[in-house]
């Protein structure tokens, strides 16, 4: 048993270079805000909402006229409300209050990585031997669908889709060499079958499934396995949660 991608995603990986998805101007209304240990924030008192203009969580925001010319590069999107984005601390290099610049673009963008393709999606657990393909149709009994804190998960929606944990590797500096699932979020759901955990699928936001569609599919043991399991049986109507989900990527020798 191996973890396996889907071609579309090895496509994507290969040849889907970061696009800028949002970009946005102010007049004197920015103000960038280095919060020392505490995360620093991008804030504006008026204008169109951060949220309506489509930055979201993991994107890569990049800011360009900053008066603190040093604050002009980009950083991880940690969190948006409609007034504030979140970066890592110790991003900025000094706050800039609103008016210091006449106009500060902020531009945000996103790629082929795993982590922007698997955003917001959702994981389904089976019984049996995992596909000698992750563009094969799924095999064995469909156990549980594992979302956000069990939550209700509707495919083209972000409500209760997972994320791998790229926020947490930002904020803490961390390599990049794992995508690492379950860092920030409960990934858990309620069985509706009972049977023994053998191998689990991840699909992207449009979780449609079958050939052409983005899928990870990986082992399930209680070790040394792609997702380790303290028990693998699974009891219907019972709630599992994934405590660790780990995609390594390859590296030559």
């Amino acid at each position: 048993m191996a973890l396996r991608f889907s071609e579309s995603v090895r496509d994507y990986m290969l040849g889907y270079k970061a696009r800028c998805n949002v970009l946005y101007s102010s007049a004197s209304k920015i103000a960038l805000n280095d919060n020392g240990a505490s995360l620093d924030t991008i804030v504006k008192s008026s204008g169109d909402s951060f949220v309506t203009a489509g930055f979201e969580p993991g994107d890569m925001i990049t800011i360009s006229g900053a008066h603190t010319a040093a604050n002009d590069s980009s950083y991880v999107i940690l969190s948006v409300t409609a007034t504030i984005i979140s970066i890592p601390s110790g991003s900025l290099s000094g706050s800039d209050a609103e008016g210091d610049s006449a106009l500060v673009l902020l531009g945000s963008a996103r790629g082929g990585s795993l982590i922007d393709q698997f955003r917001n999606a959702t994981m389904k657990i089976y019984t049996g031997s995992q596909p000698s393909s992750a563009d094969d149709a799924e095999s064995g009994t469909e156990l549980i669908q594992i979302t956000i804190s069990s939550g209700t998960f509707t495919a083209d929606s972000d409500t209760n889709g997972i994320n791998f944990g790229q926020i947490l590797a930002a904020t803490l500096g961390m390599g990049y060499g794992v995508a690492d699932g379950t860092t920030e979020e409960v990934w858990s759901g309620s069985a509706s079958a009972t049977g023994t955990a053998g191998w689990f699928r991840i699909y992207d936001n449009a979780a449609a499934g079958g050939a052409d569609d983005r899928c990870i599919d990986g082992a399930i043991a209680t070790s040394g396995s792609q997702m380790n399991m303290a028990n693998t049986t699974i009891t219907s109507g019972g709630t599992t949660t994934i405590d660790s989900v780990s995609i390594p990527m390859a590296e030559s020798a």
